[in-house]
């Protein structure tokens, strides 16, 4: 019998399913089962759900119960059938402004119905797969969107703090204002000052009991404790009423004019459907910085996010519920607490639907001013500072403050309206905006290039180019980071043209001496029929030792050596890779931000390069074939030219210290740390040196080269008191035989400095712990083998069978030695509890001990889980991940 057919017996009490042979076994039968992280996640996000629908229903305008019906029917619909399953869906603030403004002109009914008929838009949408092109508008239109909408919010609401009723717009609310504040209603005036009170508070609490409590939502605790103080004072003021869900007003037939109609459901639609989207892509960030969950979550389908908007949208207005669309405090905070699947959204709703049938008394105790507070700072929220530095770094302060005065003084469509337009004339303004100039200096004739070298810049360039006399020696320098193909053309042909008539050209950057291309007569070798121009690069002065050196700025991150200064290459030769400049933008990509006096680099990567002291190459803007078609030398192959013999003769080489390898190469940094960092920083030392040091972190680690703690921390002058030695090992109190060296900085890091917390950071692939591993007992005691006695307990700890094994996240350590690295962590913290200061600050709550372990290989770093303060804890470390700190 085979045995890949079971087998029935007679006392079976149900037929076997028979699958054939050499088959996988068909999947078993699992019962519907809701996680209990999902289970955690759905109660977090009804607590902050609950008041923040009433909230918004409230400033909307619209019955109280619509906003409970628009949070049911968005976990219940858009949750399920959704694409980013972990994003939570309901009545949102960036739509309150739209839907107060709808329900003024239409009434309720009419409004539910526009509702619908948007649901219907969504639905189409999503059919039609257009779900990407909404992420086509510019950020800065998004994010002065919701600036405008917050702001209108705020306002609004400002009113029924101060116990007054806002008027329907925000050029009325402001006029009004000043009659408001000589009306003060007191009872509504403390309410919402204890409820902002509370709000802002809560999220502060200091210490282990205020880590425990911030776990209640913030909204919750302030809207419960305005609630419970006004019921026991006895506060007379408007409460929530929530009428009979018999009398509850659903969906009825639009009423009014076919354009006006259209207009407020393109609108509804395009506010719930760039939002959605938008919050689905921040949810993708989130879900990506914990570990193990995008394999069980996966992407956001974004089409299938619209058709479960637009699902949720009808179901929602024909029940009378409130648009609906994701909301980025509530899938945040669904993130956050350790959702896994959207079960949690899903409970949600059905959370908030038994909340709205059974809590009806209860809801009915809570003040109206007490939601309007929390109405108007989530309005102020939404004027984000983080939104406005991103749109000033990329000089779209126009766009995004247009958009938000269009929104406030002539609502959302209108000012999304104008913000488009704005974006679409400095897109064309910047591509557009050439500067050419041309002038005489000492017989040289300088051309000057400002901005992107487009078509339309082609004639005024070939006007500057005619005006050079023929044979004249000539400076092109190309301060951009775009040049398209005529312009390339153009430029190329002027070019040779001008050398073969005798003439000089050299083509630089932006700064003088960066990086030149030049070409000329002289030779044989100067024919420009013949090969590309020649290069020659500098990064410095002529007598400088940098001169010749093509160091990109990630070279010194290579361990890279560059010997000698780099003689120009004979102007025929042909450019290689460090060589080649910009060619025109490759068919089909966007510009790679490069300038004129760039490498291949992003200019992101060379604001960091120079913000780390790291030397800017000073590649010039070549006009060499396209990459395709120019031979190209690796790097790898350029350094293997050079056999050993040549290169031990070059560092055997006597003379001056400056002519040696390593000189040079300490000269360079230093010279390239003055030149790019030091105008930078010197403000900030300047105070550090007025103010001192006051560090707020003791960073212990190992002396491995690799291993560079102001990059793996984002850290800079001031923020951590490092100390490295080998093993990153802390001896404990009393062996130190001699060497107090860790033992005085712990002392006076925790003592002088009063640092807040002690990290101990390990790495992979450590040195220390291989000597560990392999060291004999009869080995002869070297001065590294007496201070690695001091590792001598992590190995026993490593050894110990009782102990629990530290591993990392999801899997256990690759080997020994890993394992030894993860163990010697754990074993040091433990030492460092030993010394006196630490354990004094300790016990006053005033110290905290984290232990890191930091992945060369795949430039990760891990976070040693659960609390170290004490004994017991699980010793694993758990992957820090990228999290968008913003959503």
């Amino acid at each position: 019998m085979s045995a890949c057919v079971p087998t029935r017996t007679p006392d079976s009490p149900q037929t076997e399913r028979v699958h054939p042979p050499h088959s996988p076994p068909p999947a078993p039968y699992r019962r519907f089962h809701v996680a209990g992280a999902d289970v955690s996640a759905a109660i977090a996000v009804f607590l902050i759900a609950l008041p923040l629908s009433l909230g918004i229903a409230l400033a909307t305008g619209a019955p109280l119960q619509a906003g409970l019906v628009a949070a049911a029917v968005g976990g219940l619909v858009a949750g399920r059938f959704g694409g980013s399953p972990l994003q939570v869906s309901g009545p949102a603030a960036g739509l309150t402004v739209v839907t107060a403004d709808l329900i003024h002109r239409y009434g309720w009914r009419t409004t539910c119905a526009i509702t619908v008929l948007a649901g219907l838009a969504q639905l189409g949408l999503g059919c039609l797969r257009v779900a990407r092109s909404a992420l086509a508008v510019s950020p800065a239109i998004v994010h002065g969107m919701l600036a405008g909408i917050g702001v209108t919010i705020a306002v609004a609401q400002l009113h029924i703090v101060l116990g007054g009723s806002p008027q329907s717009s925000v050029l009325d609310n402001l006029l009004s204002l000043p009659a408001q504040l000589l009306d003060l209603h007191p009872a509504a005036v403390a309410v919402s000052v204890l409820t902002l009170t509370l709000l802002l508070l809560w999220p502060r609490l200091p210490g282990r009991l205020g880590g425990l409590l911030r776990k209640v939502p913030a909204a919750l605790v302030a809207v419960t404790g305005a609630t419970a103080t006004a019921v026991s004072a006895g506060l007379t003021q408007p409460r929530v009423e929530l009428p009979s869900w018999s009398s509850h007003a659903l969906a009825g037939l639009p009423e009014g004019p076919v354009l006006g109609l259209v207009a407020a459901v393109l609108t509804i639609t395009l506010v719930c459907s760039v939002q959605s989207l938008l919050g689905a892509v921040a949810v993708d960030k989130l879900i990506a910085a914990r570990p193990g969950l995008p394999a069980l979550v996966g992407r956001s389908d974004l089409d299938r996010e619209l058709l479960g908007q637009g699902a949720a949208n009808l179901v929602s207005g024909a029940l009378g519920g409130l648009p609906v669309a994701g909301v980025a405090v509530r899938s945040s905070a669904n993130v956050h607490a350790g959702a896994v699947s959207r079960n949690s959204t899903m409970l949600h709703g059905v959370l908030v639907v038994v909340a709205a049938l059974l809590m009806v008394p209860v809801l009915e105790l809570i003040p109206l001013a007490s939601l309007a507070a929390l109405v108007m700072a989530v309005g102020i929220q939404m004027v984000s500072l983080h939104h406005i530095r991103t749109v000033t770094r990329h000089r779209e302060v126009p766009v995004y403050a247009v958009t938000t005065l269009g929104v406030v003084f002539l609502g959302v469509l209108q000012g999304v309206t104008l913000g488009i337009a704005v974006a679409v004339a400095v897109s064309m303004h910047r591509l557009a905006r050439t500067r050419i100039t041309h002038d005489e200096k000492e017989g040289t004739h300088h051309v000057h290039v400002r901005g992107q070298l487009t078509f339309l810049a082609v004639p005024r360039l070939s006007r500057a180019l005619h005006h050079v006399p023929q044979g004249a020696r000539v400076i092109v320098e190309l301060d951009g980071s775009f040049m398209d193909h005529a312009a390339y053309e153009t430029l190329q042909d002027w070019q040779r043209t001008h050398t073969a008539q005798g003439g000089f050209v050299e083509l630089t950057g932006r700064r003088s001496g960066a990086g030149t291309v030049r070409s000329g007569s002289g030779g044989e070798d100067d024919d420009p029929a013949a090969s590309p121009v020649g290069v020659a690069v500098s990064a410095g002065t002529a007598d400088s030792p940098l001169t010749g050196c093509r160091c990109r700025p990630w070279t010194p991150w290579r361990n890279h050596q560059c010997d000698g200064p780099m003689s120009a290459p004979p102007p025929g030769a042909r450019a290689t890779e460090h060589q080649k400049g910009p060619s025109k933008e490759p068919s089909g990509g966007e510009p790679d931000g490069r300038t004129g006096a760039l490498p291949a680099e992003s200019a992101e990567s060379a604001r960091s390069a120079a913000a780390n002291g790291v030397a800017r190459s000073a590649a010039p803007p070549a006009l060499t074939e396209p990459a395709g078609q120019a031979e190209q030398t690796p790097r790898t192959q350029r350094v293997e030219q050079a056999g050993p013999t040549e290169r031990t003769e070059r560092a055997q080489t006597p003379g001056a210290a400056g002519s040696r390898p390593s000189a040079r190469q300490l000269l360079r940094g230093i010279s390239a740390f003055q030149r790019n960092t030091a105008p930078l920083v010197r403000s900030e030392l300047a105070r550090l040196a007025r103010e001192g040091q006051q560090p707020s972190q003791l960073f212990l680690t190992c002396a491995d080269s690799r291993l560079v703690t102001s990059m793996i921390t984002s850290s800079g002058p001031g923020d951590l008191f490092v100390v490295r030695n080998v093993g990153n090992l802390v001896p404990p109190p009393g062996e130190e035989s001699g060497d107090d060296s860790v033992a005085a900085a712990i002392e006076y890091a925790v003592d002088v400095l009063k640092v807040r917390s002690i990290t101990v950071c390990g790495h992979s692939g450590c040195g220390a712990m291989q000597a560990l591993l392999n060291a004999e007992p009869g080995d002869a005691q070297t001065p590294l083998q007496r201070w690695l006695r001091h590792g001598l307990p992590s190995l026993e700890r490593m050894a110990d069978a009782g102990r629990p094994r530290a591993r990392l996240a999801g899997r256990a350590a690759a080997d020994a030695v890993e394992q030894l690295c993860l163990t010697n962590v754990v074993e040091q913290l433990d030492h460092l509890r030993g010394h006196e200061s630490v354990a004094r600050s300790l016990r006053a709550g005033e110290l905290e001990l984290h232990g890191m372990y930091f992945h060369v290989g795949e430039a990760q770093a891990y976070l040693l889980g659960g609390d170290r303060t004490g004994e017991g804890e699980p010793e694993v470390f758990d992957h820090v991940g990228v999290a968008d700190l913003s959503a």
